[in-house]
């Protein structure tokens, strides 16, 4: 996932410890300040160990107002407006802000603690007044539109010209062709749903980790391996329940521990932990708020000219409506619910043939599948773990990899401050040797942290501001218990290569302007380099040289390789399933028109699945309405599906590298040029049909999906 950011400031639109450091008593901004001046380290990247809770306030409010001072200096500028006294000057606005709220969006949500939230929920409305200070600037867009309308004339080379369409483009769509009144109103509207948004993170944090399954009887964990019940014991130390296990529940519906928990209670106590998590009529409900959050947008669309918000949202993405990006959505619903019948008949068979007693239900369905597979395939998830020891997986699978798609070189940096203990630092080599970005990685699972896994950068690296990229990626997989192995699952492992994929994205970039640079494209473009870059987790290349056992170093036996192969499409409709019904419950969500107000967010969400045909009991959706943290708070709405409509171009750009060899550094260097170092600088279904030769086709990712 690309983590689209609270809020945007110009340039850079997007999109613990109890604290970094020690706590310091000053909030006002002064030159001590470590976000004062760029950092001095290499490349800017963040001075962790200067940094302090404190510190984050000031250096935001002093950058809004510096950022207000630029940009109102180029609105009144007297000289008649040219491409570089307003577009690239706003492009140079900022860095103070950018530079402060970069760290402190990144430690809202993968380090954050009392004082971090109570900064991000007085921050949340100042920042989104700030973003509308400028864009309903009347005298700045009126410099803008003079130039846009004259565009044809100015003489713009191809970058320079969609840079000027994208800002008039961002412009209109903040509202800045709208009457003074609407700009009130939206004003007002932005306000609210930015608070909203930063209380709804706050509150599924708070939901999660006090969702977390407090087991009080070992035999309630029988089935689990001894790392698992290791790791448990672990995170319930953590919580000063010693003598306890707590399984804590990661962002999805379904969790890692499901496959092996052969006590059906503790599977079910575990799968209703994770499902009503925000709905307890608590201070972490977050029902009220989803309500009010739909309508807010609802509202939005209508005073900027849109029948709802996923028509607003769209049509500034590659799927251009609603309408198809639901199609994409729907097509595939028959073949899902046919997949999942024959899935769901073996699973219910097998149950009957061990007189289980009992008919499956949604919490018994990840149990019974790894038996299916165990029985079908003779493959056992827990027979991979071995052969996934961390380090391995990112040096000798994620690293090798890029070395031998683009030439990249990686060397640990551990001189370099960081924000937690969980996280390293790499600095990333060029093919001739010459150092280019900085990357960190954050992957054990916090109580303080956000979930699911994301990349987002530092610094963006530009040519206009001489920046380098500084990019980090960010996990939650299960932290190994003291003593044990850090071994990892198959899918934490695809998770891996996916926001690496991004980080290649954003640091592989080579544009001039901050607008553009790396991952600022369409959501649903932005996904598609992520999913390309997990097909080469099983490379067999790749796979050969990072799948050792932790132990013996022996390489993972072909045997065992060609049943994970051949059990790749297993269990496809209920993934599918799962992943289908939570796009198209986003889509319900936002497809709303104006002054339709819902009374039960648990009504709506049934309703809405029995509206597409994919209420499917077994398969609750990976994320349900009242934990969906994409389009609550993390600039998914109505953007979810960009993941299926992404994945069929990566499937169908993979299937482009097998009819021209597969992976070589021709073939990488090429995807590099065409696709990754473009950033947004084109029209990207323009960039991907220069790559391809043609549209992309939807015929691979059914086929890779065992759906065709």
């Amino acid at each position: 996932m690309r983590h689209r950011l609270a809020t945007f400031v110009i340039p850079a639109l997007a999109l613990v410890l109890a604290a970094c450091g020690n706590s310091k008593s000053a909030m006002t901004f002064t030159p001590a300040n470590p976000f004062a001046n760029a950092s001095t380290l290499l490349y800017q990247a963040p001075q962790f160990d200067k940094i302090h809770n404190e510190d984050f306030q000031p250096a935001i409010e002093e950058g809004m107002r510096v950022q207000i001072a630029e940009v109102s200096k180029i609105a009144a500028d007297a000289a008649a407006p040219t491409f570089d006294n307003t577009i690239i000057a706003l492009e140079k606005t900022g860095l103070l802000l950018t530079r402060a709220n970069n760290v402190f969006q990144a430690l809202t949500q993968a380090n954050t603690n009392d004082t971090i939230q109570k900064i991000q929920t007085d921050l949340a409305p100042k920042l989104a007044a700030h973003s509308d200070a400028i864009h309903l600037n009347a005298a700045l867009f009126s410099r803008i539109k003079a130039l846009y309308d004259s565009r044809a004339t100015l003489g713009l080379d191809s970058t320079q010209f969609f840079l000027l369409m994208r800002y008039y483009k961002d412009f209109v769509r903040a509202g800045a062709l709208l009457s003074a009144a609407d700009q009130t109103k939206l004003r007002a509207l932005n306000e609210e749903e930015s608070k909203l948004s930063t209380d709804f993170q706050n509150k599924l944090l708070a939901g999660t980790k006090a969702g977390g399954l407090v087991i009080s009887d070992k035999a309630e964990l029988a089935g689990m391996g001894d790392a698992e019940i290791a790791a448990a014991a672990d995170a319930a130390k953590a919580r000063k329940l010693d003598g306890k296990w707590v399984l804590p529940l990661q962002n999805t519906t379904q969790q890692p521990y499901q496959p092996s928990l052969s006590n059906r209670a503790t599977r079910e106590k575990l799968f209703r932990a994770s499902t009503t998590r925000t709905e307890h009529g608590d201070s972490n409900d977050t029902r009220a708020l989803i309500l009010r959050l739909a309508q807010l947008r609802a509202d939005r669309a209508k005073l900027l000219g849109f029948l709802n918000i996923a028509a607003y949202v769209t049509d500034d993405q590659m799927a251009k409506t609603p309408d198809r990006a639901i199609k994409l959505l729907t097509d595939m619903v028959p073949a899902i619910t046919n997949k999942v019948k024959g899935e769901a008949a073996a699973m219910q068979d097998l149950a009957d043939k061990q007189k289980a007693g009992f008919k499956l239900e949604a919490w018994d369905w990840q149990f019974y599948a790894e038996q299916v597979r165990k029985a079908q395939y003779a493959f056992d998830e827990s027979q991979l773990k071995p052969y996934f020891e961390m380090d391995h997986v990112l040096h000798d699978g994620v690293f090798y990899a890029a070395h031998e798609l683009y030439g990249l070189t990686f060397k640990e940096r551990k001189d370099l401050p960081v924000y937690h203990p969980d996280v390293r630092v790499f600095e990333v080599f060029g093919a001739d040797g010459s150092s280019m970005a900085l990357w960190y990685c954050d992957y054990w699972k916090r109580d303080n942290k956000i979930g699911g896994a994301w990349e987002n950068s530092f610094v963006d690296g530009t040519g206009l501001l001489k920046t380098k990229p500084v990019i980090y990626n960010v996990g939650n997989f299960t932290k190994p218990g003291a003593g044990q192995p850090a071994l990892l699952t198959f899918d934490d492992v695809n998770t891996m290569f996916h926001e690496f994929g991004h980080a290649l994205h954003a640091m592989l970039t080579n544009v001039e302007y901050p607008r553009l640079t790396g991952t600022n494209t369409p959501t649903d473009f932005v996904e598609f380099p992520s999913q390309f870059n997990e097909h080469w987790a099983l490379e067999p290349r790749v796979l050969a040289n990072y799948a050792k056992h932790h132990e013996t170093g022996k390489p993972m036996p072909e045997e065992l390789l060609a049943k994970l192969k051949k059990a790749r499409t297993f269990n496809q409709g209920y993934a599918m399933g799962e992943l289908v019904q939570a796009m198209l419950l986003d889509m319900a969500w936002h497809t709303l028109p104006p002054g339709e107000k819902q009374a039960d967010a648990d009504a709506f969400e049934t309703a809405a699945l029995k509206k597409f045909n994919i209420e499917i009991a077994l398969i609750p959706p990976r994320y349900r309405s009242t934990y969906f943290a994409h389009i609550w708070s993390g600039g998914y709405n109505a953007n979810y599906y960009a993941y299926m409509w992404s994945e069929v171009l990566d499937d169908d750009a993979y299937a482009w590298f097998t009819e021209h060899g597969g992976m070589t550094r021709a073939n990488g260097q090429r995807f590099r040029e065409m696709i990754l170092s473009r950033g947004g600088t084109d029209d990207v279904a323009v960039l991907y049909r220069k790559f391809r030769g043609r549209d992309p086709e939807v015929g691979p990712l059914l086929v890779n999906r065992g759906l065709k």
